[in-house]
């Protein structure tokens, strides 16, 4: 485990999820840092997707301005043939187990980019792959990217749109990967020193029954956390899916899992993922007591 954290990280706000320019954030690492230290925010996990890229970045930054960053990844994986997303927390960004889980991603993501230009190239949008990638810049590529090129293009009025028309589920830049399993990436985390913790399960459009799966194979797998808050939620469904946590640990024979929260913050101007947006409820087992537990 990492233990790279001051001892008054947890005097102000917390927040376990968000992404800079290093994935599909708008904002750079320094400004994403910046603005969390303007929210109030003292703990920030940075958690671009499958890259560690913003790290050292987001650490200087954070040195200068005195938020405590937590180093964190958010890998796509599958649950069987589900695309789910598992965040590691308090990771080594340097492990080799971790970089060679990295760069697995990268080219997955390489071969995903070039088939979705491909696509787009077919619908009369040329350049699509050149422009995708100058908005990534050193990150790495994604569907956004894309959408952004198509508005910046004038194909599209927003992004929006453009994941409505030509990027979303079942359109022409829909393109399936072959991400590894959960396990293979519950595992590449542990690895790292880092607490696996299963983002934002109520996104996924699940039934009760397979959330309950879903969440026994995640803790069978070696999963540690559960991400109970993504962004502001309906109480209601907050409250339910700690029940079910509860109820699924009780059969288990077993305390439930921690709890981690995130705002999953992309870009301003959307106050329900704004940095620091949201806070545990009473009575839940925080995920970072794993590492203030190891620390005593």
């Amino acid at each position: 485990m990492v233990l790279a954290l001051t001892t008054n990280e947890n005097t102000g706000l917390v927040d376990l999820h968000c992404h800079s320019t290093a994935s599909d954030g708008i904002l750079s690492p320094a400004q994403l840092v910046s603005r969390a230290k303007s929210q109030g925010v003292t703990l920030l996990a940075l958690t671009d997707h499958d890259t560690v890229a913003g790290l050292p970045e987001a650490r200087r930054t954070g040195d200068q301005l005195g938020v405590s960053i937590l180093p964190g990844i958010e890998f796509s994986s599958h649950w069987g043939r589900r695309q789910v997303h598992i965040i590691g927390l308090n990771i080594d960004p340097l492990s080799t187990e971790l970089q060679e889980a990295i760069a697995l991603r990268e080219r997955l993501r390489q071969e995903r980019a070039e088939q979705i230009a491909e696509r787009l190239e077919k619908r009369g949008f040329s350049g699509a792959l050149k422009g995708a990638r100058e908005l990534a810049g050193d990150g790495v590529i994604g569907r956004p990217h894309f959408a952004r090129w198509l508005v910046r293009a004038g194909h599209v009025e927003d992004s929006g749109r453009a994941f409505r028309r030509y990027l979303g589920a079942g359109k022409a830049g829909d393109v399936k990967v072959d991400w590894p399993q959960l396990a293979d990436t519950v595992d590449s985390i542990r690895a790292a020193g880092g607490v696996a913790v299963l983002a934002h399960p109520l996104k996924y459009g699940l039934t009760r029954t397979l959330l309950r799966r879903l969440l026994c194979e995640f803790a069978e797998a070696g999963g540690q956390a559960v991400e109970l808050l993504s962004g502001r939620q309906n109480p209601v469904q907050t409250r339910e899916l700690r029940q079910l946590m509860v109820s699924v640990a009780a059969e288990a024979g077993q305390p439930p899992l921690h709890v981690s929260l995130g705002s999953d913050f992309h870009q301003p101007e959307q106050p329900w993922r704004e940095l620091g947006c949201v806070q545990l409820p009473d009575g839940v087992e925080p995920v970072w007591n794993l590492w203030e537990k190891l620390r005593a």
